[in-house]
């Protein structure tokens, strides 16, 4: 797979802030043409996922999106504690019918002067607590997915890794109008690569893309 994009690594600091660089916004500007619209879930290994899927969140609602960014590795949840959001109520518990959608919405207001743009807060839906060990009701993951596609501009779906075994990803993927890749760049080359690439080409996207995390050194991300 040829790389979409590059971007470099985020401090945690960064990404629990909303903070937006503006050297990430040409990027992520880049992506946001391709894919501004719709829903685009992003995945891969590593720290790149988390830093692609929060920045390029919080870049479409710096553009004035209606956008939402919503977690559905519920396995292994990271969203909450990165972005200092509450970790309860979130998706798993909606899927189980222990909350209401309006309780599951969590508003972020970006910072930094790249963020002036944007019309509201990126709203945010944590994993929750509920979905470790709990099984995956396909139907009810489609069906908030649909919902959440006609209510904002653009979702992005912060999914589980590609070596995700739990059909999490393969459900997102098939609701998901485009998917992005996100992979160090030891994994972006090579072997490794066309591993990256038939991994991705297993999932059921009509379109797919890959970006390289810390390429300019910083960080790996894998």
């Amino acid at each position: 797979m040829n790389a979409l994009a590059e971007i470099p690594a985020r401090s945690s600091r960064e990404v629990r802030a909303g903070m937006l660089r503006r050297r990430e916004l040409e990027a992520f500007g880049r992506i946001l043409d391709l894919h501004g619209r719709g829903s685009l879930l992003v995945t891969g290994a590593g720290d790149g996922p988390l830093a692609l899927s929060t920045g390029l969140a919080g870049a479409a609602a710096a553009r004035g999106l209606r956008t939402a960014l919503v977690e559905c590795d519920l396995t292994v949840p990271s969203l909450a504690g990165a972005l200092g959001l509450k970790p309860s109520p979130g998706l798993s518990e909606y899927l189980g019918e222990e909350a209401e959608a309006q309780d599951v919405l969590q508003p972020l207001v970006l910072a930094g002067p790249a963020s002036a743009g944007a019309a509201g807060p990126l709203i945010c839906i944590v994993a929750g607590e509920r979905g470790a060990g709990t099984p995956l009701d396909t139907a009810a993951l489609q069906h908030a997915l649909s919902k959440l596609r006609h209510a904002y501009e653009l979702v992005v779906l912060h999914g589980p890794p590609l070596a995700d075994e739990s059909g999490t990803l393969r459900v997102a993927a098939s609701g998901a109008d485009a998917m992005l890749a996100c992979v160090g760049p030891q994994l972006a080359s090579g072997r490794a690569g066309r591993k990256v690439g038939k991994a991705v080409r297993r999932l059921p996207v009509a379109s797919a893309g890959l970006v390289v995390y810390g390429a300019d050194g910083a960080n790996g991300g894998a």
